[in-house]
């Protein structure tokens, strides 16, 4: 059944054929986009939705989340805004919670923070394992996510398991467990920061990943300036995520690559670390997304809106690039062309603000703007 959305006062569609489209409408058929453009030149359809004037953009493209865990960390968030300084070890608070529960408890909280996103516009996320780092909890993990998300990768190599030797763990990420995960996975992942994988331990891991057939993302350079976009480019990673401290260098060799420099805003600021440097990036030429970083441990919001108003306000990027981030960006971190656009032939993933511009993600920081959400054609909020 084709349906027609109308009186648009905005339409975001990231096409640069159509651009930023006044008083338009759109043609959803099943779960594709089927016509984009003025309202007043727009077909018939089965059923007419008319948003009254609001603005329309394509839903968000969240990148970047670790959202199969158990388990609570709200003791370590306070204790880290009384003083405490934040380090990568608390993610085993959350492996040890996650080994006890079940798989139906794993895949409910999954479910529950899935819906939570997309009533606030998510249409498309990926999410990681990293939170089991044995055989059969990375295995699950993945198996969990890959019924819920659109995106799976696999992060064996998030931690050194507590009493396991380094080397020896490196060995079965790149082995026994790579083997259990790789059918229900899409891309893998490493999180090369001091406290968790030096340059050597994140190359093998990568390398392995690569000969396996999986796509490459890197957690690189959060914690101070390291290894990681060298590496993320050197490997042709698909993104570095975090990217908070960078050097020219590592801004060069991202302006002059593929590798998107996803930045996570809501981490930074719940972690106190200073916020990336977007503008320099931007204006030295790299692909940038905005993702949430959703975990229980440095970054617990779903919130993409969150991460706009974030940028703009405190970042220094324009809202039209900070839109595009939270949806093309983290579309193209993901390498995908069929979201985070809405053009003829896209996935039907629609985002309606209470709100007659893009403009009020920012202008209004805080405010509940999503008015309805369509993912892949089917509505889903609103």
């Amino acid at each position: 059944m084709a349906v027609l959305i109308t009186g648009i006062g905005e339409l975001t569609t990231n096409d640069p054929a159509l651009g930023r489209i006044p008083d338009a409408a759109l043609v959803l058929d099943g779960s594709r986009v089927a016509w984009a453009g003025p309202a007043a030149s727009a077909p018939a359809a089965d059923e007419r939705v008319d948003v009254e004037g609001r603005a329309v953009l394509p839903g968000w493209v969240d990148s970047h989340t670790h959202l199969v865990y158990a388990g609570d960390r709200t003791a370590e968030f306070e204790a880290r805004m009384a003083g405490k300084p934040y380090t990568a070890g608390g993610i085993a608070i959350t492996v040890g919670a996650t080994r006890e529960a079940s798989d139906e408890q794993l895949a409910a909280n999954l479910r529950r923070h899935v819906d939570e996103a997309a009533r606030q516009g998510t249409t498309c996320l990926e999410t990681k394992t990293g939170y089991g780092l044995t055989v059969a909890d990375e295995a699950r993990s993945a198996r969990i996510a890959g019924e819920v998300v659109d995106e799976v990768t696999f992060l064996g190599a998030h931690l050194v398991p507590p009493g396991a030797d380094a080397e020896s763990y490196v060995d079965l990420v790149c082995g026994k467990m790579l083997d259990a995960v790789a059918e229900s996975v899409r891309w893998a992942d490493v999180f090369c920061e001091t406290g968790a994988f030096d340059e050597a331990q994140s190359a093998r891991v990568l390398k392995a990943a690569a000969e396996r057939g999986l796509g490459l993302r890197v957690h690189g350079n959060q914690l101070g300036e390291g290894p990681g976009v060298r590496l993320a480019v050197e490997l042709g990673a698909a993104s570095v995520d975090h990217c908070t401290y960078l050097s020219d260098a590592d801004v060069e060799a991202l302006a002059s690559s593929e590798t998107v420099a996803t930045l996570l805003p809501a981490c930074d600021l719940s972690t106190r670390q200073p916020l990336p440097p977007a503008r320099r990036l931007l204006d030295a030429g790299a692909t940038v997304a905005l993702a949430s970083n959703a975990n229980p441990g440095s970054s617990y919001t779903t919130s993409m809106a969150f991460c706009v108003a974030t940028a703009v306000l405190q970042m220094r990027m324009t809202i039209e690039e900070a839109v595009w981030a939270a949806t093309a960006g983290g579309a193209k971190a993901l390498r995908r062309e069929d979201v985070g656009v809405l053009r003829p032939g896209s996935r039907a993933d629609v985002h309606v603000l209470d709100a007659p511009s893009v403009t009020h993600l920012a202008y209004r920081p805080g405010v509940p703007l999503t008015g309805a959400v369509w993912r892949a054609g089917v509505r889903v909020a609103g």
